[in-house]
């Protein structure tokens, strides 16, 4: 383990002083820099004033800021926001709401839906529905009812959507729980938007709950806000944590439709949604999660991005015909490169890519064959030709 005491920027500090730059924003979270001075300063003044109050009985102004905030910019159908504390507990939520929303109906649908190689979380809901078996093996004998369905993509779409429209006639299949264009832990696999909506048309017709899990796509990372808002027909769940508070703090939050709060709202007590954490809107990680949408919404942070997709094509245009690159592809600031190499997920090959970056002062994390990048926005372009530089002399070694 590697001791870190500091960061900055797009930039770690070890113990030693040596400098690592994070070009995979801290899984995802850190998307406008370590300790963006805006975010700080903004969560230093809360501090002073409302630290943590129970989120049950009490509300507060961060909770009721950031709620309103996020509202104008989730997709039109998203009318209420259910606040817990971790990417993982934010889909676990939206697979609970999904099968009490039928119980409350008293329809027996008890089955949920998922693409295959998905990742959603590590509590027993989440991993029942990832299909990433080197996570989930000793668990599996207590998941709940999951299937699974292929991504999707130009040579399958047809038979996965014959497949998929025979098996909802069946009747009980509650939810349909989908990371949108991007499976960030099957290494970054990406897929079709008109794709993904002809598979959300087919649930919507049948009333299958769809739940987005945008936990790592959420906030611009796809070149729009939210994935979701590439595809015409809308969720009727959305999952989100990771960059909501730029990293800074652990939060997270599910949104729903009006269709999906209607079935439980009721006088009937059995009928509420009970689930609550200690730490549920903290006011500092509200406050955070409120500097940080600032922040993606200012002409700073968007021409960034902008930027960083724009450098990521030229890179791709320097090195997809590489002999040792068997593949390229980008969604946004996403950027993943697959090796001409076969190895095992977490075999040696990933081990010496990792140990080659971390040498060059690079921190990247590949899986398998697959180096990705995911850069904070504020990276500059001096320290992305840094990174480029790496990827291509990593090509160059004797692997």
């Amino acid at each position: 383990m590697l001791g870190i005491v500091k960061a900055k920027g797009a930039v770690l500090t070890d113990e030693e002083g040596k400098e690592y730059i994070d070009a995979i924003a801290s899984w995802y979270t850190a998307m406008y820099g370590h300790c963006h001075p805006v975010i700080t300063k903004a969560v230093s003044e809360q501090m002073k004033k409302l630290d943590q109050v129970v989120f049950s009985g009490f509300t507060h102004q961060p909770a009721i800021e950031l709620s309103e905030s996020l509202m104008s910019v989730l997709p039109y159908n998203q009318q209420k926001l259910f606040f817990s504390d971790n990417g993982s507990t934010a889909t676990e939520i939206g697979i609970k709401m999904a099968l009490q929303y039928f119980h409350n109906l008293g329809e027996k649908r008890n089955v949920m839906l998922a693409f295959e190689e998905g990742f959603h979380g590590d509590t027993f809901g989440a991993m029942s529905v990832s299909g990433l078996s080197a996570y989930n093996g000793p668990f599996e004998e207590h998941f709940i009812r999951v299937e699974r369905i292929p991504v999707p993509n130009d040579d399958n779409v047809e038979e996965v959507l014959e497949s998929v429209e025979k098996r909802l006639k069946k009747k009980d299949i509650a939810g349909f729980i989908y990371e949108p264009l991007v499976q960030g832990a099957a290494a970054m696999k990406m897929h079709r938007p008109e794709h993904l909506c002809r598979i959300l048309r087919l649930m919507k017709l049948e009333g299958v709950i769809t739940i987005a899990d945008e936990v790592m796509t959420g906030f611009g990372k796809t070149g729009t806000c939210f994935a979701s808002e590439q595809v015409t027909v809308k969720p009727e769940i959305i999952c989100l944590s990771k960059a909501l508070t730029a990293g800074l703090l652990p939060m997270a939050i599910t949104s729903c439709s009006k269709k999906v709060y209607d079935a439980f709202y009721d006088d009937a007590v059995h009928k509420g949604f009970f689930h609550g954490h200690t730490y549920t809107a903290n006011p500092l990680a509200c406050t955070a999660a409120l500097a940080a949408l600032e922040l993606f919404r200012s002409d700073e942070m968007q021409g960034n991005i902008k930027r960083i997709i724009r450098r990521h094509k030229e890179f791709d245009c320097r090195i997809k015909d590489h002999p040792r690159v068997a593949s390229t592809r980008q969604t946004g600031v996403i950027y993943a490169i697959d090796l001409t190499l076969n190895t095992d997920r977490y075999g040696s090959l990933r081990d010496r890519l990792y140990s080659y970056f971390m040498d060059q002062g690079i921190f990247l994390r590949p899986l398998g064959n697959t180096i990705y990048l995911l850069p904070p926005y504020v990276i500059s372009d001096t320290e992305l030709d840094r990174v480029y530089r790496a990827i291509e002399g990593c090509l160059e070694l004797d692997l």
